[in-house]
């Protein structure tokens, strides 16, 4: 059995994640909304990012590290203040990199450990709309690398990299009929993603089946970032 920490995780795919991940692990998930979880392999903790992580509620060795807070900010470039995007730095990579800071020393303690962190489609493939989300989303990417590059060969680091999901974060933009329509006909493949197409490949990417990755920014947009059907 493993022990998982998950950063966020209330809705969304850290909520679909944290009960797939329950069966055969320990997980640890610092949330907004600890009443939401009553199951004997979840442990929470208030998850405040304006303040000092704790670790005293962790075990001594974490073997996966998921980092799931992320923003959407969508507007155009000219209405966008300065510290919109400064906020969005904030949430999507120093809330990640003070805490990861934090735990490493429990993640160097494990024998196969892995890190996963979350960017967007909208960081390889340009859109407009996106210049703050992406611009902190890259960062993501570049720390994804430079990571697995400085942890290895002890610690793997990947990325995952969505289009638009059915989730909360993006409710307001498949709230009619229309929106969702349009959203589906973006993507080759004709859907919208949920946050279980997502999940069940970071499940993955904490496994030790997927020993041999690192470094990798993993898309997973039906098909938006690479492939063009008309």
């Amino acid at each position: 059995m493993k022990n998982i920490l998950l950063i966020g995780g209330s809705t969304g795919i850290g909520y679909e994640l944290s009960q797939k991940l329950k069966e055969d692990n320990k997980v640890f998930i610092s949330t907004r909304d600890q009443e939401k979880f009553n199951d004997q392999n979840i442990i929470t903790k208030e998850l405040n990012l304006d303040q000092e992580f704790e670790t005293d509620w962790l075990p001594e060795q974490i073997d996966g590290f998921v980092y799931l807070p992320g923003t959407i900010n969508l507007r155009p470039f000219k209405g966008l203040k300065p510290s919109v995007f400064l906020e969005d730095f904030n949430i999507n990579v120093m809330g990640c990199v003070k805490i990861l800071q934090k735990v490493l020393s429990k993640i160097q303690a494990s024998e196969n450990p892995s890190i996963v962190m979350f960017s967007t489609v909208a960081v390889k493939l340009g859109m407009p709309f996106h210049s703050s989300v992406s611009s902190s989303k890259g960062a993501i990417e570049g720390l994804t690398r430079s990571l697995a590059a400085e942890f290895a060969p002890k610690i793997r680091v990947n990325c995952v990299a969505p289009s638009i999901l059915e989730t909360p974060m993006a409710e307001k933009f498949l709230n009619s009929e229309t929106k969702l329509d349009n959203a589906r006909n973006r993507h080759p493949l004709k859907e919208i993603g949920s946050p279980k197409d997502i999940s069940e490949v970071v499940k993955f990417l904490l496994e030790d089946n997927s020993k041999w990755m690192t470094g990798q920014i993993i898309p997973i947009d039906g098909g938006m970032s690479s492939v063009k059907t008309n």
